[in-house]
C-alpha cells in the first residue's frame, strides 16, 4: 500500500492543525461515513505517533501515514490525498495498487 499526498494537502493539513516539524498525522480507519473502497467506514485522521506503521509519506518534515492494522480497508488500493480547490478541503482517492 502506497500513501501520496499532494503538496497542496500536506500544507491544508499543516495549517489546520497546526502541524511542527517532527509530526505524525494518522490516517486511520473509523466506524461510519463513506467510502468507494469500504462501506460504512471511512478515513478519520489523529495526531499520534506510529505504533507499525504500513505506509509513511514525509512532506515538510512532517510524516502522514497509515497503520499496519487499517491495511484491511484499503483492499488492495493506494491512497492519493490531493486537494479540492473547490471545496477548499483535502480529498481522499483510492488507486488499484500495482
Amino acid at each position: 500500500m502506497k500513501l501520496t499526498i499532494s503538496d497542496q494537502a500536506a500544507k491544508w493539513y499543516i495549517d489546520e492543525l497546526g502541524l511542527q516539524e517532527g509530526s505524525h498525522l494518522r490516517f486511520y480507519v473509523r466506524y461510519g461515513g463513506h467510502s468507494t473502497v469500504q462501506s460504512g467506514f471511512s478515513l478519520g485522521i489523529m495526531q499520534e505517533e506510529p505504533e507499525t506503521a504500513a505506509a509513511v509519506t514525509t512532506m515538510n518534515e512532517i510524516n502522514f501515514y497509515v497503520e499496519e492494522k487499517d491495511l484491511w480497508y484499503f483492499d488492495g488500493h493506494d491512497l492519493l490525498i490531493t486537494f479540492n480547490e473547490k471545496l477548499t478541503e483535502p480529498e481522499f482517492h483510492y488507486e488499484k495498487s500495482a
